[in-house]
């Protein structure tokens, strides 16, 4: 690969996409070309009897050469080429000196050829062969990664796409398999250890005084609050672009990785977050996509300019571009400090305009789990103001958020001595008032207060409102108010001024399988300590738990989670797929895989029909790591074969 700019080539390819759009030099230097685009589709494999060596290797992003774990010598892995119906087996080689493992991630088969050592099968020794052998049953975008240690952060997945067993209902003239991953140079293990040591250690995004003068981000008075809290609106990603490359088919913004069109085809693009820790929002400016697949399922179409993919989430849009330009493909991260870059154009060569990193998130008072309370401003000053209530004078708003403890002014002052607000906030501590009986002064200024919430007291560690979380260390925070988020566009996208893609979007095109209520319901909370860095269900780490969280064959339960963390997560049940509850009864969209955003709550209903044990976890690999995972057990009913 020429390591330097065509010029000549470039601003041919410049006039070619209309008044010179495609000149580097007005790019965001991160994003320059160092090629003129590579055109090059993902090697693919496909047949009966499939082969594949997993082994240590080099890769080149942007110039630079790195190290990597791939398969068959490429990162991402072989495109695997499937056709519903035919039984497949598939002869995986370990060449590392440490054990591996292949997931076959939102594919339908038997527990033992899942992939998940220490779950449903021992793991791949080094120097071994496994073979796994599984009928296809289903149709369409999937893909598939190591689930041993770190090691997909390395490099260690790859796309698989199943064509449906006759024709398919999704007509397109040509497709793109679009991988999107996150690479750093430095070593997955090293990352996790500065995680360990610092939970932000990677945020280079903090507010600044300069920002505060400069009349930026949140106000004097909110940082002290959050400041009171040890909380960072600015924490939105734990590991971000000061260290990650944003790829796409393995190749940086440098790279430009290139998709052609004919003007006027229907593109079909097979979008995968194969990323270990990156949420992306994902757009085309100048081009609408019409969603068609949701984890590999058809929905009903439903055009959008932006969408926010999680990690381990797979869409399939359609693409009509008319025009003879070349049209940049946007992967940008979740905090916006970087963002994966290619391109779709009518010839090689061709580039367009590449969009600035816009404005990163904060998060607020929802993020916080605190509902819709940012609307109780009263004229304050801001979100965080309405949880004051005239109780500043005791150290900041905060107090304010144990509605049952406010007013620790001059009214309380030993009280708010023995008990400061920021630390009766987090559950450190119970203010006098919260267990005997408030002034009357107090119980006269806040009487008004309840919002027809029963007296629900808004500390932050109030373990009477998540009777199913252990009191543990990896418990920093609890949502006192969370609400359902799956109608809402994701962190930092309410206001960008266009289309994005919500959960409440999607709806199934085939009624669903099973259409039953509910047998019972469970809530599961997603727990975590930025500043230990733990993360956890139910308070409890995988190492921690005891057993696994059982289920009868072809129950049908829904599952509520509460994130009582202030970051979205990736929650994906191995070998099942299961229902959003998002009031579109039959025709619920079925995923795999699904978003919790920060301080809300999901609900979807599964109907357990694999017997055996199945992994159960937060796709966000360190918060996996970390301990966020637990095996879901189905067993046969009495008098059920096994």
């Amino acid at each position: 690969m020429n390591a330097t700019i065509d010029r000549r080539r470039l601003l041919r390819g410049a006039t070619l996409a209309g008044g010179g759009l495609a000149l580097s030099a007005w790019m965001p230097a991160w994003a320059q070309s160092a090629s003129a685009g590579i055109v090059k589709p993902l090697p693919t494999v496909s047949g009966e009897d499939i082969t594949l060596r997993i082994a240590h290797q080099m890769m080149t992003i942007d110039g630079r050469e790195s190290h990597a774990i791939g398969i068959n010598g490429t990162v991402p892995a072989p495109l695997i080429r499937l056709r519903e119906g035919q039984n497949v087996r598939l002869h995986v080689e370990n060449a590392l000196d440490e054990d591996s493992s292949i997931h076959w991630h939102g594919l339908i088969l038997p527990f033992h050829m899942d992939g998940v050592p220490g779950v449903s099968f021992p793991g791949i020794k080094p120097r071994s062969t496994f073979t796994y052998e599984f009928p296809i049953v289903q149709s369409g975008t999937y893909w598939y990664h190591s689930h041993s240690g770190l090691q997909e952060q390395l490099g260690h997945y790859g796309p698989i796409v199943i064509d449906p067993r006759g024709d398919d209902p999704i007509r397109s003239d040509r497709e793109h398999v679009i991988v999107l991953s996150d690479h750093s140079q430095m070593h997955p293990h090293v990352i996790f250890k500065k995680l360990k040591q610092q939970g932000g250690y990677f945020n280079f995004q903090k507010q600044t005084l300069a920002g505060l003068l400069a009349g930026k981000d949140q106000s004097a008075r909110e940082r002290l609050e959050w400041g009171a809290m040890r909380m960072d609106p600015t924490d939105v990603a734990d590991v971000t672009g000061s260290t990650y490359t944003y790829l796409v088919n393995g190749h940086g913004p440098r790279d430009n990785w290139t998709g052609l069109f004919r003007p006027g085809e229907r593109v079909r693009l097979r979008i995968i977050n194969a990323s270990a820790m990156t949420t992306f929002n994902f757009r085309i400016p100048g081009l609408k996509m019409t969603v068609v697949q949701a984890d590999g399922l058809p929905v009903r179409q439903v055009a959008v300019d932006e969408m926010q993919i999680a990690v381990a989430e797979t869409y399939d849009v359609i693409v009509q571009p008319t025009d003879d330009r070349a049209y940049t493909i946007v992967g940008e991260s979740v905090d916006r400090s970087g963002m994966a870059r290619a391109t779709l154009a009518p010839r090689e060569g061709m580039a367009a305009a590449v969009p600035p990193l816009r404005r990163r998130p904060l998060a607020d008072m929802k993020d916080m789990g605190m509902g819709d309370m940012g609307g109780m401003d009263h004229g304050s000053g801001g979100a965080m103001a309405g949880m004051d209530h005239g109780a500043a004078a005791s150290g900041g708003a905060m107090a304010g958020m144990d509605h049952s403890a406010m007013g620790q002014g001059a009214t309380a002052a030993p009280t708010a001595a023995a008990c400061p607000p920021e630390h009766a906030a987090m559950g450190h501590c119970t203010p006098a008032s919260a267990t005997g009986t408030p002034s009357p002064a107090v119980a006269g200024q806040h009487a008004g207060m309840d919002h027809g919430l029963g007296g629900m007291k808004h500390s932050m560690r109030d373990f009477s409102v998540a009777p199913e979380v252990k009191k543990t260390p990896t418990v920093q925070t609890i949502s006192p108010m969370p609400v359902d988020r799956m109608g809402e566009p994701g962190q930092g996208l309410e206001d960008v001024g266009h289309k994005v893609l919500v959960y409440t979007d999607l709806m199934a095109v085939d009624r669903n399988p099973d259409v039953r209520a509910p047998d019972r319901s469970m809530r599961i909370h997603l727990t975590g300590n930025m500043e230990r860095y733990m993360w956890a269900f139910d308070g409890e780490k995988l190492n921690e738990v005891k057993k696994p969280i059982p289920f009868l064959k072809d129950e049908r339960v829904r599952v509520t989670l509460v994130n009582d963390t202030m970051m979205g997560h990736p929650i994906h049940l191995h070998g099942h797929f299961f229902e959003l509850v998002t009031g579109h009864g039959e025709y619920a969209p079925r995923k795999h895989t699904i978003q919790v955003q920060p301080g809300g709550t999901a609900t979807f209903d599964v109907t357990t029909d694999a017997v055996g044990d199945w992994a159960f976890h937060c796709h966000m690999l360190y918060h996996m790591h970390a301990g966020m995972m637990q095996v879901v057990s189905v067993r046969p009913r009495g008098g059920d074969a096994a």
